[in-house]
């Protein structure tokens, strides 16, 4: 099975296309780069609060929009002055677009089918852009004018306690609308309910009755498009985006477990929110709770990679993380790659010349092998509302003091070289040959200071040579003595296959 799902989303094509031509041919082209690539479904979002097409139930984008007024007309007048022309492209981009008949969804979901490619529509269920700003033009007019309905009516923390309450049958009416539209106006393969944006959809407490809810909602779901299946001749899979914890999952009122066995769902996504890609999502245990349902496993990767949760920089996979990831998780069980903001410029991969490179590797499992693959630790970043949070980074070790970590690398390499990197805090202004490692108990006998690429700390890098003999499949554990007092910021294994 494998290769790979790609998502795109509600804003990224009409912001990059904005000021071409607008004809039919620019909506195709867009599609026709994923021909004859490892992307076999290509997951379509029309909406995010409003949406890019002309729905009659939820806001299109363009709502208020004069295409003829200023960048400061009442829509953008929230928006700071530098990103008022910025939000106007894809405003105007999607209305020009409309205007000109050109129903941009439609044509890729044709287009996609006569590449070989299945087209799916995935739904933003609760996005929350820029709630801190009421007026933004990204925000339905239901949002605005229904305060009551949010999940935290009492406090302002985050952005996610400003959405919407799927305990409240309004706000599931007002979501199925759209669903019913969808399902009414397009002819996809798939349809996925993306619980992941932004993860938070049951008041603080009321999750174990909200699950019943959602899974409710699902099933009504897939009754309608059970129904739509007759009428249109083939079958339409339903999806789900949910954490990559099986239990952060259940304790935010995704029982996706019981979507599968009640036959809800073809396909589960489980990843992080945005943060991070998560490189130790437990798809093991995943796959045994999913035994015996068919439902196809996706294991998400989100674009960022970062060591862990406070971590100053923001930086995106290079395709040596994406693959390091990408293998190992397939390892533990993932059916196939799902990639989320991978698009093909803005928010992509740190070097946009591989992105194509990525495109016809990725979800290939014996093409991954024989490249260069780096296996960071990263972190969790969704978890259930009082559930305890943890991280292995940055990890604090007392002069004399030993400390371990865990990375998954999937199959272990036949051939070639492996390293681990490690990186301290400046503050502590150690150098490499001050600590001991150990890999799977046999000790590197050397460390060398190393230049990284990108996604790298900015601290200085050491690299220990370990030997391939000493690597297992799945997960090595690294053991470090310390002969001072330090913090580690970042532990990587890479590994450079002679495939």
């Amino acid at each position: 099975m494998n290769g790979i799902a790609l998502n795109e989303d509600n804003s990224h094509f009409f912001n990059t296309r904005a000021g071409q031509p607008i004809t039919v041919d620019t909506v195709d082209i867009f599609v026709d780069q994923y021909a004859n690539t490892k992307v076999e479904q290509l997951l379509l979002c029309p909406n995010c609060m409003r949406t890019s097409y002309d729905s009659k139930v939820f806001d299109p984008i363009w709502r208020g929009y004069d295409p003829d007024g200023a960048d400061n007309q009442p829509l953008l007048a929230s928006l700071p002055p530098e990103g008022r022309s910025h939000a106007r492209k894809w405003i105007h981009t999607a209305w020009a677009l409309n205007q000109a008949g050109i129903d941009v969804y439609a044509r890729w979901i044709d287009r996609a089918r006569l590449h070989g490619i299945s087209p799916w529509l995935t739904m933003r269920m609760n996005d929350l852009h820029w709630v801190d700003d009421e007026k933004s033009y990204i925000h339905s007019e239901f949002w605005r004018e229904h305060s009551e309905y949010r999940r935290v009516p009492y406090h302002f923390t985050a952005w996610t306690d400003r959405a919407l309450d799927y305990g409240r049958e309004e706000v599931r009416d007002y979501h199925f609308k759209l669903i019913e539209e969808m399902v009414e106006h397009y002819d996809f393969d798939g349809l996925e309910l993306d619980w992941m944006r932004f993860g938070y959809h049951l008041r603080p407490g009321h999750e174990i009755e909200g699950a019943e809810l959602l899974t409710e909602f699902t099933g009504k779901v897939r009754r309608l498009l059970d129904g739509w299946e007759k009428q249109r001749g083939h079958k339409i899979r339903l999806g789900a985006r949910v954490p990559a914890r099986p239990q952060s999952a259940l304790g935010l009122g995704m029982d996706a477990v019981t979507w599968a066995r009640k036959g809800y769902i073809d396909w589960l996504v489980v990843t992080p929110f945005w943060a991070s890609t998560d490189t130790d999502m437990p798809m093991e245990i995943w796959r045994e709770m999913l035994d015996g349902t068919g439902v196809e496993l996706c294991a998400g990767l989100e674009i960022l990679l970062r060591a862990y949760p406070s971590y100053p920089l923001y930086q995106t996979n290079s395709i040596e993380t994406v693959r390091g990831a990408a293998l190992s998780l397939l390892h533990r069980g993932a059916d196939r790659i799902y990639l989320f903001n991978y698009m093909d410029s803005e928010t992509t991969i740190d070097n946009r010349a591989d992105y194509q490179n990525l495109l016809q590797e990725i979800g290939d499992i014996k093409e991954m092998e024989k490249k260069p693959r780096r296996h960071v630790i990263t972190f969790t970043d969704t978890w259930a509302v009082g559930e305890p949070q943890s991280a292995a980074l940055p990890a604090v070790i007392g002069e004399g003091g030993w400390h371990a970590f865990r990375i998954h690398i999937g199959p272990r390499p036949a051939s070639g070289t492996a390293n681990v990197v490690l990186a301290f805090d400046a503050a502590n202004d150690v150098t490499g040959d001050l600590v001991e490692l150990r890999i799977n108990g046999e000790l590197s006998v050397n460390a060398e200071p190393v230049k990284m690429v990108k996604p790298c700390p900015n601290e200085p890098a050491w690299r220990y040579k370990v030997p391939l003999t000493a690597l297992r499949d799945g997960y090595n554990v690294i053991e470090l003595h310390v002969n001072t007092a330090l913090t580690v910021i970042w532990v990587e294994i890479a590994i450079n296959s002679n495939g």
